[in-house]
């Protein structure tokens, strides 16, 4: 019985460490932007055109 005291006690404590690590990520703002992230990787591969007028510099 005393193994169940030990087992809870041990989970409770692990509980308030990850409820701190969340806190602290919460006000440190990085949960402050979730949309951009998923949007950008949409637009990376877009090709630059050039400018018909600049000179090759091949």
């Amino acid at each position: 019985m005393s193994v169940i005291y030990l087992l809870i006690s041990i989970s409770i404590v692990v509980a308030l460490v990850f409820l701190y690590v969340f806190v602290r990520a919460v006000k440190s703002g990085q949960f402050d932007d979730a949309y951009t992230p998923s949007v950008r990787m949409l637009f990376d591969d877009e090709l630059k055109k050039k400018p018909e007028n600049e000179p090759n510099k091949d």
